[in-house]
């Protein structure tokens, strides 16, 4: 299920934001920072998989 939600972001985000949604590969303004928020959070679960292996060798 999605939720609605309110954020507030620098000039210069909101500019990517648009220049991204001119390349037609997303929807909307929510598909972009969907994608980016789910990008981040993957990569964060990425490096604490190899601090984790690091601590180990």
């Amino acid at each position: 299920m999605k939720h609605k939600m309110s954020i507030t972001m620098d000039e210069e985000l909101i500019l990517k934001v648009l220049d991204t949604l001119r390349s037609r590969r997303f929807r909307n303004k929510s598909h972009v920072i969907e994608y980016a928020v789910s990008r981040y959070f993957d990569n964060e679960c990425d490096e604490c998989e190899s601090g984790a292996k690091n601590e180990k060798a």
